[in-house]
């Protein structure tokens, strides 16, 4: 099966009791159907530190990213036989978070 990045994306962090309610039925279904990996929510991006250890000395710098309305709150990492599927269950936790959701396959799966 491959895996995909499903990133849930939205200009808040904080998901409602309801949202949080009917996330965690996403979730147990995504396990009870085999596609469960991994899932997680992420602190707001003004706790992000962006490392540029490229040349010499790292430097590290407050913040996110990119500044954007918009930023990833979470993730789940699932596994489906293919596109349709992975599609399917996207619309699925999009409907259950009540947010955005951002579908990618995951490289050398």
């Amino acid at each position: 099966m491959a895996q995909y990045l499903m990133s849930v994306l939205n200009e808040s962090a904080v998901a409602t009791d309801e949202e949080q309610a009917a996330i965690d039925v996403f979730n147990e279904q995504l396990q009870a159907d085999g596609h469960w990996v991994f899932a997680v929510g992420l602190a707001s991006p003004g706790t992000a530190t962006v490392v540029d250890g490229r040349d010499g000395e790292p430097v590290f710098t407050d913040g996110p990213y990119l500044e954007s309305k918009e930023h990833i709150i979470g993730f789940w990492i699932i596994e489906a036989p293919h596109l349709d599927v992975a599609l399917r269950l996207a619309a699925a936790g999009s409907k259950s978070c009540n947010r955005r959701v951002e579908l990618r396959p995951i490289l050398g799966e």
